[in-house]
């Protein structure tokens, strides 16, 4: 139900000539609208300011300023105020000039309270559609992000539900591999030699269920944003040689030479257990998938406001074909499965993560049984950015 002590519109009417305020006053008011008036554009500015009328009655002549100016001020103020110049002055050019600058309709001095009501009524109509076109539009953009937000939900929650299946499929591998072990081991079957064989095999499976448990923690921490990492100043260079020993021996076993180019370079803000984790996962993947006699080397610079980190190796490369999957989740390929039976497929997505969440970008180039290079970009903390040497023009083996 309408409220009938709304009233029908907010007029107000600025002209010098007394009577004709209380004029239009009287007439407009006996129609249900609530009238204010001013003798001055000075004084109609202020109440335009302080009451923001729907509808402004505007005389062309004034003492202090002239209603063409007003109205274009009127409009600056508040575009959807519907103004009407009133004057006695009617000629095309002032009509024109009036139009141009946003006035909705022209009536001439002297007018009778019908033609006064009617273009006022004209006026609020116009300026109702407009207030009403505004509203559907703000309804109409509203369901856009509605629907827009939906479908992003809808996306999210399939690849949430197909993450959760490649999940279940990769854990339920090796639970299955183990459960079957045990159970022959606990019904007593084969010889002595057989059973230590398959307690060994349960070992593996649960280590390598181990590691996948950890990559999945690992990049659940990493994706979640609404956990602050511990951000510190981080040497990468100080990290990537506590990596390195940790690794070195990994390689001289495999018979893998183990190059190190490693500058000077700024810190950077970043979670060092994350640091630790990006160069662990790159250099133990280049061994993992170098065969024995080839060469993994490992640089660091600093360039262009940037540390560069950059991991290469000889090993068995990868398809061009592959390359775009490369840091999808459980990703592995052919090449990968034939050379190293096991592997979660979560490195290099955590990489990616970790890289992206400090600000940087990497990069990956290769050939297929000529080797890989990755090269990852971070954001130096300081001011100092060091510019090193530059990157090499090395080329792949």
């Amino acid at each position: 139900m309408v409220d009938s002590t709304e009233p029908a519109g907010r007029i107000l009417v600025i002209d010098d000539e007394l009577g004709l305020r209380e004029g239009c006053r009287r007439a407009l008011r006996r129609h249900g609208y609530e009238v204010e008036t001013a003798a001055t554009g000075g004084e109609g500015l202020d109440k335009v300011r302080e009451t923001g009328p729907d509808l402004v009655l505007l005389d062309v002549m004034m003492p202090d300023i002239s209603g063409i100016e007003l109205l274009h001020t009127i409009h600056q103020h508040n575009p959807d105020i519907v103004c009407i110049i009133i004057t006695g002055y009617a000629t095309v050019e002032l009509a024109v000039a009036a139009m141009k600058l946003g006035a909705y309709d022209f009536i001439a001095k002297p007018f009778s309270d019908d033609n006064l009501v009617l273009a006022v009524e004209k006026g609020l109509e116009k300026h109702r559609l407009e207030q009403e076109a505004r509203r559907l539009q703000r309804i109409e953009e509203e369901a856009t992000r509605l629907a827009r937000e939906k479908a992003m939900l809808e996306e999210l929650d399939r690849i949430k539900s197909a993450f959760m299946r490649k999940v279940a499929h990769e854990l339920r591998a090796p639970i299955a591999a183990i459960e079957s072990f045990m159970n022959s081991i606990l019904e007593d079957y084969g010889s002595p030699e057989v059973k230590r064989l398959m307690e060994k095999r349960a070992a593996q499976r649960a280590r390598e269920l181990l590691a996948l448990v950890d990559d999945l923690l690992n990049l659940s921490r990493i994706k979640d944003v609404k956990l602050e990492t511990a951000k510190q100043e981080v040497s990468l260079r100080q990290i990537l040689e506590q990596v390195l020993g940790l690794h070195g021996p990994e390689a001289e076993r495999n018979e893998i030479t183990l190059e190190v180019d490693c500058q000077d370079c700024p810190s950077i803000r970043a979670d060092p257990v994350h640091i630790k984790q990006l160069w662990t996962n790159l250099i133990s993947n280049a061994i993992k998938y170098t065969p024995q006699g080839g060469t993994v080397s490992v640089r660091l610079w600093a360039e262009d406001g940037t540390i560069v980190g950059r991991v290469a190796d000889t090993g068995i490369g990868i398809a061009r074909e592959d390359l775009p999957r490369l840091f999808e989740e459980f990703f592995r390929t052919e090449q990968a499965k034939a050379f190293a039976q096991y592997g979660t497929g979560l490195g290099l997505s955590i990489v990616k993560e970790i890289v992206e969440e400090f600000g940087g970008d990497i990069s990956v180039e290769s050939e297929l049984g000529k080797g890989t290079r990755f090269t990852f970009r971070l954001p130096v903390s300081s001011k100092d950015a060091q510019t090193g040497s530059g990157e090499g023009d090395e080329v792949l083996a």
